[in-house]
């Protein structure tokens, strides 16, 4: 029998035919079109021979698989632009053609006539599960790193190689289309419950278990190609489907303001699917997945959050010439509450930490931070009591400086204040070994200045992270004037061992995610002041695809810090760099009203002991003259302009270089309208010349705030895109 390079394939005495499919060079399997091409010489071989009575198929890695390879989609859209520009009929036919080859393969397998059993190890998302879905068994392993997920929908597409028809047909409706419509990580027993696979059990008996099946006469028909088959829940025309039906697309419009043509596509192809028959409904789907393909959100969404976030991962923006390093021992200074986060995550990534503050009492004080944490975890499943012991044992408090004298990389997490800050950098310096970095968690103040506290800036760095740090996917990696790029090397090599997404940026008031977030409460006070009933401006941000309302935001982040913000920005600017307004409103919340935010319990809010929700505070509405007409798409418009014009800003200043940080960080910093691709998507996605024309109109409406830069000018008149003028591809391997 043929050899594979990217599978292996024996058969046991009772002629059971075992695929393992283990890519060489890779951490995890991935769909390229070698790996289908060596799928389909498989089902042909094992089709072909008489001795082989059925099929398992799983994975010689921990994972099974996380679905298409980054090199194949970009293709795919590479492929489409060069050929659209030449005839964009043909174009869509070849698309049309390369969505389906996934999908037909599946369909081969599945009508092979011989039994296939998919044995599911691990990670199985996107068209890894499509293939397990087509295999007419599916025993997965009750293993804590197992998830099975479809989550297409979170980078812009869908299900798109028999997802959208093999669900609903073996599980219900309403459960196939949530699963589908979030993305959301199912575990074994999840997956079964829902009828997704048919057995869940110990790692060890996982291929006994599978080919176990094909011994007890599994038949080679899937449900829906017998006579007779009924969806569950009898399909579309029952009454349950008369209750399901007419709400989904209203439920769905109320978590995605219509923002997602991929998640309303999952809704079509269920519903026309389920009407029609198996392979009528594979067209359907395959139609409208080349439709979803040639949309702006699937090509922004793609490029961001699938390919930018993995290249920024691996390291796209790590200095060339300098060797991984493997950190044993990282110190962080400052036990409060960000401080105690940086530290379990740490330790998490299996790091030895030292959690230092200014007595034993306050250190052991923030440790307590990660044992509830942890004990969250065990409580969730997430960790066993062993695995908890473990993490929990890296972290040792200390209020002595000298615990410090062998770690790799000491973060200060201390309070915002310069001297606080002098005084930790000199305290650390004075046992901190040579080549160690230091790393400022800063979310304000430059790190060129307090780096002119240290003795070796080339080794000074931030490390800026955001709260809930065990949450929040990213980090911002600020590098100071003098920063070497040994230094950002291990900052990089230090954010991939907690598993976190780096955006590097230079150094700035706010660095850029501060920045742009301040824009956007920014506006919102521009709004309440202009008499804009605070429901309304909460709702057209979220209609405009931001996660949470400014209001709502800035209650999170603390209103007497915004204040504190306004106060340091006029101390350090001067009186003109804010709106006057701005301090009026703030300081009356603040001082008169004594409203903190979430953490008084007070804010743009009203947060009332749980179980009950929080409100918009009523006085609120009373603070200005309510405007009578306010336009709702207008609102949106300046909440997504405002914040895309203060990105341009930080490229056009040279705090950030690689328009994938600005698209990434905005995504995962706060939450900037996904369906975008990201701030500077947004404008690269509607063009530079409407971008600017938009920017102007506002401008003249609602203040010199909205004026487009020069940067913005020139592109509109040359035609070009942030992702051209500045291609991240040119200057791969090198520093900002």
């Amino acid at each position: 029998m043929s050899t594979y390079t990217n599978f292996t394939l024996e058969t046991d005495a009772d002629g059971i035919a075992l695929v393992t499919w283990d890519m060489p060079g890779k951490s995890m399997n991935v769909f390229t079109a070698e790996v289908m091409a060596e799928l389909d010489a498989i089902i042909d071989a094992t089709t072909a021979d008489a001795a082989i009575k059925g099929v398992v198929v799983t994975s010689g890695k921990s994972s099974f698989s996380g679905g298409a390879d980054l090199s194949m989609i970009k293709s795919m859209f590479s492929s489409y632009q060069e050929e659209k520009e030449k005839s964009p009929q043909t174009a869509v036919q070849t698309l049309f053609g390369l969505v389906g080859r996934m999908s037909g393969l599946f369909r081969k397998l599945e009508t092979s006539g011989k039994p296939w059993v998919s044995a599911i190890n691990g990670t199985c998302m996107g068209g890894a599960f499509e293939l397990s879905l087509a295999c007419h068994g599916r025993v997965a392993s009750n293993a804590k790193s197992v998830k099975i997920a479809l989550p297409e929908v979170k980078v812009g597409i869908f299900p798109g190689a028999g997802g959208t028809q093999r669900v609903p047909r073996l599980a219900n409706a309403q459960d196939a289309l949530q699963m589908m419509t979030t993305g959301q990580s199912l575990t074994g027993s999840r997956a079964k419950a829902m009828n997704l696979v048919h057995q869940v059990v110990e790692p060890d008996q996982l291929i006994p278990a599978a080919k176990q099946m094909i011994k007890d006469g599994l038949k080679p028909i899937a449900p829906w190609d017998e006579k007779g088959f009924k969806a569950p829940g009898g399909g579309i025309w029952t009454p349950a489907s008369a209750q399901l039906w007419p709400a989904a697309p209203a439920i769905l419009r109320r978590e995605t303001s219509g923002n997602y043509p991929a998640a309303l596509a999952i809704l079509k192809c269920v519903y026309e699917g389920l009407q029609v028959p198996f392979d009528t409904g594979l067209k359907i789907e395959q139609r409208y997945f080349t439709e979803v393909l040639q949309t702006r959100e699937a090509f922004s969404m793609i490029r961001s959050l699938f390919i930018s976030m993995q290249e920024l991962g691996k390291g796209a923006r790590r200095p060339v010439g300098h060797a991984k390093t493997e950190l044993k021992h990282v110190g962080v200074v400052g036990a409060g509450f960000m401080g105690a986060s940086i530290a379990y995550v740490t330790a998490a990534a299996g790091i030895p930490v030292t959690l230092i503050d200014r007595d034993i009492e306050a250190a052991t004080k923030g440790k307590s931070v990660s044992e509830g944490l942890v004990k969250d975890s065990i409580g969730k499943g997430r960790l066993t009591q062993d695995e908890a012991a473990a993490l929990l044992s890296r972290i040792t408090p200390s209020a002595d400086y000298a615990d410090l004298a062998n770690a790799d990389l000491v973060i200060e997490a201390v309070f915002e204040d310069r001297e606080v800050k002098k005084a930790v950098i000199e305290a650390v310096e004075a046992v901190l070994p040579e080549g160690a970095i230091f790393a400022s968690n800063t979310s304000t103040l430059p790190i060129s200045g307090l780096a002119k506290n240290s003795k070796r800036p080339a080794d000074f760095i931030g490390i800026h992270f955001f709260s809930p740090v065990e949450k929040m996917m990213l980090t911002e990696v600020i590098l100071g004037s003098d920063t070497g790029d040994r230094a950002l090397a291990i900052a990089l090599d230090y954010v991939a061992a907690i598993k976190k997404t780096p955006i590097v940026v230079n150094d700035t008031r706010g660095f850029f995610v501060n920045r742009c977030v301040l824009r956007y409460m920014s506006e919102s006070y521009d709004m309440l002041i202009e008499g804009v009933p605070p429901a309304m401006i909460e709702n057209a941000a979220k209609m405009a695809g931001m996660p949470v309302g400014p209001l709502a935001l800035n209650d999170e982040v603390a209103i007497d810090l915004s204040l504190k913000i306004l106060k340091a920005t006029v101390a350090d600017l001067g009186e003109k760099a804010i709106d006057p307004r701005h301090m009026e409103l703030i300081s009356r919340m603040v001082e008169k009203e004594g409203r903190f935010g979430r953490k008084n319990s007070k804010g743009f809010y009203d947060y009332p002991p749980k179980p009950a929700k929080k409100s918009l505070w009523p006085d609120l509405k009373t603070f200005y003259p309510q405007a009578d007409e306010v336009d709702v798409n207008v609102l949106k418009q300046r909440f997504l302009v405002t914040i895309a014009l203060e990105a341009a800003r930080t490229v056009e200043e040279g705090i950030v270089t690689d328009p994938r940080e600005a698209d990434v960080g905005s995504i995962l910093g706060f939450g900037f309208a996904p369906y975008t691709g990201g701030a500077l998507s947004y404008i690269d996605g509607m063009g530079a010349k409407a971008f600017v024309e938009l920017a102007e109109k506002l401008a003249a409406a609602y203040g010199s705030h909205f004026k487009p830069t020069p940067l913005l000018k020139d592109m509109a008149a040359k035609g070009e895109t942030f992702y051209g003028r500045f291609d991240p591809y040119a200057k791969v391997g090198k520093a900002a």
